[in-house]
């Protein structure tokens, strides 16, 4: 299939088989690809948690709305955003641009500079808003790449945040969860799968100037 026929063959897998698991290579290319998404300064404020636990994740369900592809997908993966975002993660992010590139200090220095009084300056919920941004990248990005891989996945807003982050202790790791996205592969009897997807024209939505 071309590119656009897999984006066709992609929607929002309301009903999983739950026999069938991706492989340790499938699921090895989702986090690469997490990790290889594009974000604001390059900062990597965001984390990849990977729910295989079924016993865990069958807790999920009702502060999921019952919506049962928490437990049925293959893996359940959960976008979050760090609790605390300050001058630290700069000089990690320095630090690893100088381990990978070698660059010198004295080229890195204005751009550290500028960056953490960028930071420094930002209200904590400005922090949690842009953060939270960044999640919605990492989260297309992440569709894009199943799509392409024919990995089915469904994306999830309806969850209850600070509940799920108890039963997975994300708060001790520093972390708010901000989205769901099971993966894994299609029911044959999902009555969704084989329904016509639904898009205005292409007139409608692109405008070309």
């Amino acid at each position: 299939m071309s590119i656009i026929e897999k984006l066709k063959w992609r929607y929002a897998t309301k009903k999983f088989d739950a026999t069938k698991t991706l492989s340790k290579e499938k699921l090895d290319t989702l986090k690469e690809a997490f990790n290889l998404t594009a974000l604001s300064y390059g900062l990597q404020t965001l984390k990849l948690v990977v729910v295989a636990n079924k016993q865990v994740r069958e807790q999920l369900v009702a502060l999921s709305y019952g919506q049962r592809q928490v437990v049925d997908s293959s893996y359940l993966l959960v976008l979050c955003i760090q609790t605390k975002i300050d001058e630290d993660d700069v000089d990690t992010h320095f630090e690893t641009i100088k381990a990978t590139r070698n660059t010198p200090n004295e080229i890195l220095a204005p751009f550290k500079s500028q960056m953490k009084s960028t930071i420094s300056e930002m209200a904590d919920s400005n922090k949690t808003d842009w953060a939270t941004r960044q999640a919605y990248i990492a989260l297309g990005n992440l569709m894009t790449v199943c799509a392409l891989e024919q990995i089915d996945s469904c994306p999830m807003e309806g969850f209850l945040p600070r509940e799920l982050d108890a039963v997975l202790g994300l708060e001790d790791l520093g972390l708010n969860s901000v989205l769901l996205l099971p993966v894994g592969y299609r029911a044959d009897d999902d009555m969704f799968a084989d329904l016509k997807k639904v898009r205005q024209p292409i007139s409608k939505t692109v405008i070309e100037l």
